[in-house]
C-alpha cells in the first residue's frame, strides 16, 4: 500500500458515445454533442473536479474535435477542469495542438488540460495521411516537440514527420508557469511509463481490464524513475477506469450490462476478441477495472485503488455504449453528490 494524496482530484470522462433515447431510438450525433455539454454543466454545478472528452473518428462516438466541445462547456461552467482523454497526438500537429489548448486555457480562465496519447483506435491515421508503420515513431517525435513547446519560449526542433522549427515562437502564451497542463495516457507498457517521466509530463494510467492492483508495478516504476532522474517534486499519477453508478449494485449492473456487452462485442469483433459474457462483466465489476455499483460500492473501490497505486487523481469513464442521456445524468449526479464526498471521507480516515 502507498499513501493516498492529501487532496484527490476526482473527475469524469466520456468519448461522447452515440446514445439512444429511452425508447431505444438512436440519437443524432448533434444531439449527443449537446447532451455532453449538459452532462459537463451538471458535473461542474455539483462539484466534480474535471471532465475529459476523448477524440475519435468513427460512427459510434460523436466527438472528433473535443476542444470545440470543451470551448462550449467553458462558456457555461465556472470551476471544472476541461481536458481531453485522449488527444491523438500521433496524427495531429503538436504546434496546432498546443495553440488550441493555450487558447482554451485563456478563454476558460486557466482550466484547460490535455491528455496526449497514441490512440487505441487507428482511424485517424489513414484519415489524416499517416502510415501505421510509423505508429511508434510518430508519437515519440511529436511528444518531444510538444514537451519543448510547454516552456513557451523560442523552439528549435527537427524530426522526420514534421517541418523543422528554428527559434520559433508559438502563440498564445498561457498565464501559468510550465505552459499548458498536460498528461500522457498510458495503457500499461513500461516503455510508456518511462517516456512519461523523461518528458516531464505526468502519467494518466488507463485501467480498463483486470484488477487495479496488477498495475502497481507501473506506478512503482513511475516513482522509481523520477527518483533516478533526480526529479525533486513528485509528478502526479492519474488513473482512468470505466464505470456506472445507480442507487443499488443490482440496478447499476442491470442498467450497464446491455450497453457494455453491445459495445464490447462490436469493438471486439474488429479486434478479434471473444464475445462479451456476463461472467466477464460480473468479474470485472466485482474485482476488476469496472467501477459499477451503488455510490458506496463505487466509492470504496475508488478509494482502494487510489490507496493501492498512490494515485493523485481518478477519472470515471461514465459513458460506456449507447446508454440514454437520462441514465448518464443520473449516474453523474450520484457520482458527484455521493461518491465524490464518500471517497474523500474514506481517504481522510
Amino acid at each position: 500500500m502507498t499513501d493516498s494524496p492529501a487532496q484527490i482530484v476526482l473527475g469524469l470522462d466520456t468519448f461522447g458515445d452515440m446514445t439512444t433515447d429511452l425508447e431505444g431510438r438512436p440519437r443524432h450525433p448533434a444531439q449527443v454533442l449537446r447532451d455532453v455539454v449538459e452532462q459537463a454543466v451538471l458535473a461542474d454545478r455539483l462539484g466534480v473536479d474535471a471532465i475529459t472528452l476523448g477524440e475519435h473518428h468513427r460512427e459510434d462516438f460523436a466527438i472528433s474535435s473535443p476542444e470545440i466541445v470543451l470551448g462550449a462547456i467553458a462558456g457555461r461552467t465556472e470551476r471544472i477542469l476541461l481536458g481531453t482523454g485522449v488527444t491523438v497526438l500521433s496524427s495531429d500537429d503538436p504546434v496546432r495542438v498546443y495553440e488550441r489548448f493555450a487558447t482554451l486555457d485563456g478563454v476558460s480562465g486557466g482550466r484547460a488540460e490535455v491528455i496526449l496519447g497514441r490512440g487505441s483506435f487507428t482511424e485517424s491515421f489513414p484519415l489524416f495521411g499517416y502510415d501505421l508503420a510509423d505508429y511508434e515513431t510518430l508519437f515519440a517525435e511529436k511528444l518531444d516537440l510538444f514537451a519543448k513547446l510547454r516552456a513557451e519560449g523560442p523552439v528549435t526542433w527537427s524530426g522526420r514527420h514534421r517541418a523543422p522549427l528554428v527559434e520559433q515562437e508559438v502563440y498564445p502564451k498561457t498565464e501559468r508557469p510550465g505552459g499548458v497542463r498536460a498528461w500522457i495516457g498510458v495503457g500499461g507498457s513500461p516503455h510508456s511509463v518511462l517516456r512519461s517521466v523523461q518528458s516531464g509530463i505526468p502519467m494518466m494510467l488507463a485501467i480498463i481490464g483486470g484488477e487495479p492492483r496488477r498495475f502497481l508495478p507501473f506506478a512503482n516504476l513511475y516513482r522509481q524513475s523520477q527518483e533516478e532522474l533526480g526529479i525533486a517534486e513528485p509528478m502526479p499519477l492519474g488513473v482512468h477506469s470505466p464505470g456506472h453508478v445507480a442507487e443499488t449494485d443490482h440496478e447499476a449492473r442491470e442498467q450497464l450490462w446491455e450497453y457494455f456487452a453491445a459495445q464490447r462485442t462490436r469493438i471486439g469483433a474488429e479486434r478479434g476478441w471473444p464475445k462479451a459474457t456476463r461472467f466477464e462483466f460480473e468479474s470485472e465489476a466485482s474485482e476488476g477495472a469496472l467501477f459499477v455499483g451503488s455510490p458506496e460500492t463505487v466509492a470504496q473501490k475508488i478509494a482502494r485503488t487510489v490507496r493501492t497505486l498512490g494515485a493523485d487523481r481518478f477519472d470515471l469513464k461514465y459513458a460506456n455504449g449507447a446508454m440514454p442521456h437520462e441514465m448518464l445524468m443520473s449516474s453523474i449526479e450520484l457520482y458527484a453528490s455521493e461518491v465524490v464526498p464518500r471517497v474523500r471521507e474514506l481517504l481522510a480516515g
